[in-house]
């Protein structure tokens, strides 16, 4: 590409003139700051090498690194967050892992090649324990802002912000304990998942201060993917279960499908809890009772903190905790009585 059709493409992209353009890289007089920010921007998300002069700068871009498309909560984090940035004047870049694609650390290549101001990890390999963890300590020795969503990452100090677990299982397992529901199955992630490690402590903790404890046998462990949650579901199942808490949404999803491959209704004979209330949840048959992450909330403070740090300001380095809701739909419902306990033709009602 010529240099005039770069000074032209540039132009297009930062909505100036070509003439405002080659005064921003010749670093000439009358040009205000927010328009040589916004071509330098254009530069950037071009993919431009900036002049010798300009490289010492950050640029504008901010990278927003997320684990997947596929379950909606992701793209709505995208769409917060990203909006969030633009009210900042920074330009997010997408970035997206997929199987056998471009890696996180790949990824932190890239956005370091690009000057980046900062990076919003909104889920990723910080929050598995046992994942490589040494790309994020890079960020951290070139002082370069991070913050992360859902999980902490011990021994660094970037800030997270994350919906509270704890109090988001309590939440759903007390729901599905009032509706007198006894033997309720646990649907987390991986094991060295550190959401779902919280999820399963705060569900033993619950299960005690009911009387009650948490059977091993009505835990199951699956990626999280709609068919994961379907063959970890069906194992639960198979021991009795009459509601399922489940760590997502597609979990959950998941979850119904198994117990309509068996030929059993939810809620009539299965109840279930996603989390997330991610899109269409209230479209799904039966609407996908749920505990809500305050997504608004929690992206536009990510970007806060983010922001804070990226202009010098002392910010929080701990996780803050945002408080979720339970959003209760027709996906759970008072368990069936034993057959043997059943008014007479109930059970023949209950097959019709």
């Amino acid at each position: 590409m010529s240099a005039r059709q770069k000074l032209s493409h540039v132009a297009r992209k930062a909505g100036v003139s070509e003439a405002t353009v080659s005064r921003v890289l010749n670093e000439r007089p009358g040009v205000s700051e927010g328009t040589r920010l916004s071509v330098l921007t254009a530069l950037d998300v071009l993919g431009y090498e900036r002049p010798t002069q300009l490289r010492g700068e950050r640029s504008r871009l901010v990278g927003l690194v997320l684990p997947e498309l596929q379950n909606p909560i992701f793209p709505a984090f995208a769409d917060v967050i990203g909006g969030a940035l633009a009210q900042q004047g920074l330009t997010p870049l997408l970035c997206t892992q997929t199987k056998g694609g471009v890696s996180e650390a790949d990824y932190m290549d890239l956005l370091l090649q690009q000057q980046v101001s900062g990076v919003v990890f909104a889920g990723g390999l910080f929050a598995e324990a046992d994942a490589p963890h040494e790309h994020y300590r890079r960020l951290a020795e070139r002082r370069i802002p991070a913050v992360f969503v859902n999980a902490s990452l011990a021994g660094l100090d970037f800030p997270c912000v994350a919906c509270d677990d704890a109090v988001a299982v309590e939440q759903a397992w007390r729901h599905l304990a009032s509706l007198g529901h006894e033997r309720i199955g646990l649907l987390l992630g991986p094991g060295d998942h550190v959401p779902s490690r919280r999820k399963l402590e705060a569900a033993r903790s619950v299960a005690r201060s009911l009387g009650t404890h948490v059977d091993d046998a009505f835990v199951e462990r699956s990626i999280f993917s709609l068919e994961g949650g379907q063959a970890s579901a069906a194992r639960l199942l198979e021991r009795g279960v009459t509601g399922i808490v489940c760590a997502s949404d597609p979990l959950a999803l998941g979850a119904i499908r198994a117990a309509r491959r068996r030929g059993l209704s939810v809620p009539g004979d299965l109840s279930v809890v996603g989390f997330d209330d991610s899109a269409f949840m209230t479209c799904t048959d039966p609407p996908l009772s749920t505990v809500r992450q305050p997504i608004e909330a929690m992206g536009r403070a990510a970007v806060e903190l983010l922001s804070a740090q990226i202009q010098g300001t002392p910010t929080h380095l701990g996780e803050l905790l945002f408080e979720p809701e339970l959003v209760v739909r027709g996906s759970t419902a008072r368990p069936r009585p034993p057959v043997a306990d059943r008014p007479a033709g109930a059970e023949r009602s209950a097959s019709h």
